[in-house]
């Protein structure tokens, strides 16, 4: 299918050429000429593979443009998409904000078709990648449906801002369905179980696997036991149908599915919580009779009896099965023992950790009981945005204590305006938020697996090589200072801790840099796989276009401009780092599928 391109620029001219080039070379173009056009234009019509934005418009510029942009993402629940800017401005300010709000890329105009060309091919075959990874990380290969992590996302998300009904739904009998069919048949099953779960859910609801035979959604809207009786009803209807159908007639095991539902916010918003009772539900289903659903009711909620449990038993109770993917909000009692424990654990294993204390404050107007329904949305907020290693606690009527396990000091200030500017963006409530952070540990940044940061800088001028490491040391950068591509091979044939990021020079002495990446790509070896990035003073097209052929990610302008090039090494190594991640944590899944196996 052709890739989708819409251009937005004022600028008649620049859109024919841009959409020249681009048709010409088999991609749809939209072209657009104002930001207002293209947010009504992406609503209406659903948003592109890639967009090129023009800097410059009269009415709406392109970083608010950009801004509006994800926004609608946000909204929506949408990946961001891939977005450069246009522009004829060589000012360094510019470009550094530019990447400041997350832009991908600049082109400079006029065009130069293969460069225009070769730069969105890149944006886009990272962007493909890590759409591909995404999906694969959150999606259970064999049903299509959320995996458990992004189940617990997904939910907590509708739980805190939609009315319905939550349901856990465990498959009765699936055990015998392995053992006596075995587990082909077992697949075969569980897809269709789960295609039938999704087809008896409204519209607008989500489904997610969390274990092997059980399932969970939210069924949006739902409201009624009526409702709930009637989808528990097709289900096991469709269940018998569909098991007689891929087993036989004579198909003589009892499946079909226990459901233990509970209304939300009937009885809060917190899914974590919500989850546990509707899995307690779920059991008093099993041991009734099955094939059935019950509804949780707190009046008929008593406790259960004191005789002793094993260890399956013990661990349903605490949870275990039901942690999900974001922050753990504990009451003072509970969160007492839990953060002496992790003080401890991270001051003997050299972790770092961040304290973080939000107060909140009512906008002028609003009552008591409106303040504080607005306290709890932020408390929900925050469950939702954070990680399932961070843990916080309700210390007032108005505060949080936030602790934030695992962060480089160099991240706490984005993590937390993140949090307060996604917080004003998606809510209409008016909340003034302040807050204060205590840092614990080493302040040395460090990258996402705990490694620092590594950059070799292969240049034969010393001059060039000792202002770019002075540069990236200042920003934490681990620095390696070559001064030919002949070094560069030899050094990372010897060396075991390998570079996240080369800086490669174009033009130098014996090898140069287009010939080191040649030699550097055939390396039988995983140095073959490490992103190169070029340097050079050449402002001619066809050295951009050769370089970016090759397999460059990019290419930095010399003499340096410090904002500019730390900026781009960092975020061109944080989106290899994220990659990773998404990869290893694939492979992680997949090994555990075949240990399962």
């Amino acid at each position: 299918m052709a890739k989708w391109i819409i251009v937005v620029d004022d600028d008649t001219a620049n859109l024919k050429m841009a959409g020249h080039i681009l048709s010409k070379n088999n991609m749809r173009v939209t072209a657009l000429k104002s930001g207002s056009a293209f947010l009504e234009y992406v609503t209406d019509n659903g948003l592109p593979d890639l967009v090129l934005l023009d800097i410059k418009m009269p009415v709406m510029d392109g970083f608010e443009t950009l801004g509006r942009l994800r926004q609608l993402e946000e909204q929506q629940g949408l990946m961001k998409t891939p977005v450069i800017f246009l522009t004829a401005d060589e000012d360094v300010d510019t470009e550094t904000r530019g990447f400041e709000v997350g832009v991908s890329d600049f082109i400079r105009k006029p065009f130069n078709p293969d460069v225009l060309l070769r730069r969105i091919d890149n944006i886009m075959s990272n962007s493909q990648e890590m759409h591909d990874l995404k999906s694969e990380a959150t999606t259970d290969k064999l049903t299509g449906m959320l995996n458990k992590g992004a189940t617990g996302v997904e939910l907590s998300r509708m739980c805190s801002d939609t009315t319905g009904c939550l349901m856990m739904i465990d498959l009765d009998s699936f055990k015998l369905v392995n053992d006596i069919y075995g587990h082909e048949m077992g697949d075969k099953v569980l897809i269709s179980c789960a295609d039938i779960i999704k087809r008896n859910v409204p519209e607008g609801s989500k489904c997610g696997r969390i274990g092997g035979d059980e399932f969970t959604t939210f069924a949006a809207g739902i409201t009624t036991e009526s409702a709930v009786a009637d989808i528990a009803r097709k289900i096991n209807e469709e269940i018998t149908a569909s098991a007689k159908e891929l087993m036989g007639d004579d198909m003589s095991i009892p499946l079909g599915a226990s459901i233990g539902g509970i209304f939300v916010p009937r009885y809060g918003n917190d899914y974590t919580s919500l989850l546990k009772l509707a899995d307690k539900t779920l059991y008093a289903v099993k041991k009734n009779g099955k094939h059935g659903y019950g509804l949780y009711d707190d009046e008929a909620d008593d406790e259960e009896g004191t005789g002793t449990l094993d260890i399956s038993a013990i661990s349903e109770i605490l949870g275990e099965r039901s942690i999900q993917d974001v922050a753990l909000q504990l009451d003072k009692e509970s969160f007492s023992p839990v953060y002496r424990y992790i003080m401890r654990y991270i001051i003997r294993h050299h972790i770092n950790a961040c304290k973080v204390l939000f107060t909140l404050a009512p906008s002028s107007g609003k009552s008591d009981t409106e303040f504080y329904d607005n306290v709890d949305e932020f408390g929900n907020h925050i469950r939702s945005s954070l990680r399932k290693s961070d843990i916080f606690m309700r210390n007032h009527k108005n505060q949080y204590f936030v602790f934030l396990t695992d962060i480089r000091s160099d991240s706490i200030e984005k993590v937390v305006s993140n949090l307060i500017n996604n917080w004003h963006n998606k809510s209409s409530e008016e909340l003034i938020i302040t807050h204060e952070t205590e840092f614990i540990g080493s302040k040395q940044e460090v990258a996402h697996n705990g490694e620092p940061k590594r950059v070799i800088v292969v240049d034969d001028d010393v001059i060039n090589l000792q202002v770019a490491g002075k540069i990236l040391s200042s920003g934490g950068i681990h620095v390696t200072a070559l001064k030919s591509g002949t070094a560069l091979l030899d050094y990372l044939e010897k060396e075991k801790n390998l570079p996240n990021l080369i800086m490669l020079d174009v033009k130098m002495p014996g090898l140069s840099g287009y010939e080191t990446i040649k030699k550097l790509h055939s390396l039988d070896s995983v140095a073959a796989n490490i992103p190169v990035v070029f340097l050079t003073a050449d402002e001619s097209e066809g050295a951009e276009k050769e370089g970016l052929s090759l397999g460059a990610m990019d290419f930095i302008r010399k003499p340096f401009v410090p904002e500019v090039l730390l900026m781009r090494i960092n975020n061109l190594i944080e989106l290899v780092t994220l990659q990773k991640s998404l990869y290893d944590e694939i492979e992680e899944k997949k090994r555990e599928l075949q240990m399962r196996g």
